[in-house]
């Protein structure tokens, strides 16, 4: 029967998959709270252990590492445990995660007395990070690959970009939390960011034993996919190694350097908003002021948004820049709402090419220092980079069956490379400025366009939608 609009979550056997994929657009909203905050933590602990751009970077190492050490075993639990039980042990984790957040900041407590140096301190954060990450890979492993399922293979990349709006949505309150508790101040004006960070993670852990309550008692089937390659018969030519599919093993590689490139211009997203904006007129600050006393609900929100250096130039403070990094996320959720519509028309290989391309050309406008442009750009590379890692995703498991859970594990590894490359990007923004440290994604993304335009050669498929070439069945 041919697809149409409703089929997008109607199963095979007729029955509609609506509630689970909501259920499982949960997930995605989960971790992307979690990456937003994430984001915003570098310049904290910058400011309060006295670490460079590159050093401050070892918090997305950790983030990814966590990644890179629990995708295999994340998917080969998949296979065993299947969807539930894999999504449920993610959940637990994640848990676990932000509860060891509560004596991480009693650990930091003791930085003040001389009990404890301020590298233990930063180790016990980046302990609770890394174990966030890793129940974060259970829940990315097995809920992409299983938003392609849950309805017509048609429109895989569709769901696929939906699930991850919700994770756009995340992102926008992220870093609205991060400012809120990583970047508070007494009535003194002294940073409180030390002794409240546990609070968000805290609340993180509470909501996400409920939501693994729920999934137990909720019905998430465990539905087999069309197996377009035959990796399971008995062919005689035909491989049995998803090693052998260059889309496959495409995808793994312009899935490391999209993270890569993500990874460094969301976490040194404040670094670039508090030192490369132009001078911001004193009258403009004032106009800001003036709203937000009127309006009393602003007046809070607003407040220690911008700070006067002793030359008298205005520019933005760590709150102003870690909100204002929620403005870049409503361009990146944008971005995927609108995406998601585009690739029902177009090929989703063509629209990874030229949102590739649009990105390498907004990141060199940053490098180049153009002012107020390059702001501008900065966030035009929100908007393009929105639909990079889920189209990725489903382009790199088209056609591989039962193996696609494995094969995404391998995707989601890649996101190692959101552990290697910020620090690459932070050393040369140490020896030289931040505007100049966007040349490291502009490289990135040079790759993930180029395996967008190549994808049907490498796929041997006209689009996603297209039939495998009957070569390739042996």
């Amino acid at each position: 029967m041919p697809a149409n609009k409703k089929s997008i979550f109607i199963g095979d056997d007729g029955k509609s998959l609506a509630f689970t994929f909501v259920l499982v657009c949960s997930l995605f909203l989960l971790w992307g709270v979690c990456n937003g905050m994430i984001d915003v933590m570098d310049k904290h602990f910058q400011e309060e252990l006295s670490l460079s751009k590159s050093q401050s970077a070892w918090v997305q190492f950790a983030h990814y590492l966590g990644y890179f050490l629990m995708s295999i075993p994340a998917g080969w639990l998949a296979t065993k445990l299947g969807y539930k039980g894999g999504i449920i042990t993610g959940l637990l984790i994640v848990a676990a995660g932000g509860l060891w957040f509560i004596p991480a900041t009693e650990i930091n407590a003791m930085v003040h007395s001389g009990r404890v140096s301020p590298a233990t301190a930063f180790v016990g954060f980046l302990a609770g990070v890394c174990l966030i990450a890793t129940g974060l890979t259970f829940l990315e492993t097995i809920a992409n690959p299983y938003t392609t399922v849950l309805g017509a293979k048609e429109y895989a990349a569709t769901r696929i970009n939906l699930a991850q709006s919700c994770n756009g949505f995340g992102w926008i309150f992220g870093p609205i939390l991060g400012s809120m508790y990583f970047y508070g101040t007494d009535a003194q004006g002294h940073s409180t960011g030390s002794q409240t960070l546990y609070i968000p993670y805290a609340g993180i852990a509470v909501v996400v034993m409920v939501l693994a309550a729920v999934f137990y008692f909720a019905r998430i089937p465990d539905i087999k996919t069309k197996d377009d390659y035959h990796l399971d018969d008995s062919t005689p030519g035909t491989s049995h190694s998803i090693w052998s599919h260059p889309h496959f093993v495409m995808a793994v590689a312009a899935q490391f350097f999209y993270v890569a490139a993500q990874a460094g211009i969301f976490s040194f997203f404040i670094n670039y908003m508090t030192s490369e904006l132009p001078p911001i007129p004193g009258s403009f600050q004032s106009a800001v002021t003036t709203v937000s006393t009127h309006a009393g609900l602003l007046q809070g929100w607003l407040s220690g948004w911008f700070e006067t250096a002793a030359s008298g130039a205005v520019s933005l403070s760590n709150k102003g820049a870690s909100n204002l990094a929620s403005l870049g996320f409503v361009c990146f959720l944008a971005g995927r709402f609108s995406g998601a519509a585009i690739l029902k028309k177009f090929s989703a290989h063509k629209v990874l090419g030229i949102y590739g391309t649009m990105d390498v050309i907004a990141t060199f406008l940053v490098f180049c220092k153009l002012g107020w442009l390059s702001v501008a750009a900065v966030f035009l590379s929100y908007f393009f980079m929105s639909i990079m890692f889920p189209t990725i995703f489903a382009l790199g498991i088209y056609g591989l069956g039962v193996r696609a859970k494995r094969a995404s594990s391998y995707i989601v590894m890649a996101i190692m490379g959101g552990a290697i490359l910020p620090k690459l990007m932070g050393y040369v923004a140490d020896k030289y400025d931040m505007s100049r440290g966007f040349i490291v994604p502009a490289a990135c993304f040079i790759i993930v366009a180029f395996y967008g335009f190549n994808w049907p050669r490498l796929a041997k498929a006209e689009s996603l939608r297209g039939e495998v070439a009957p070569t390739l069945h042996g």
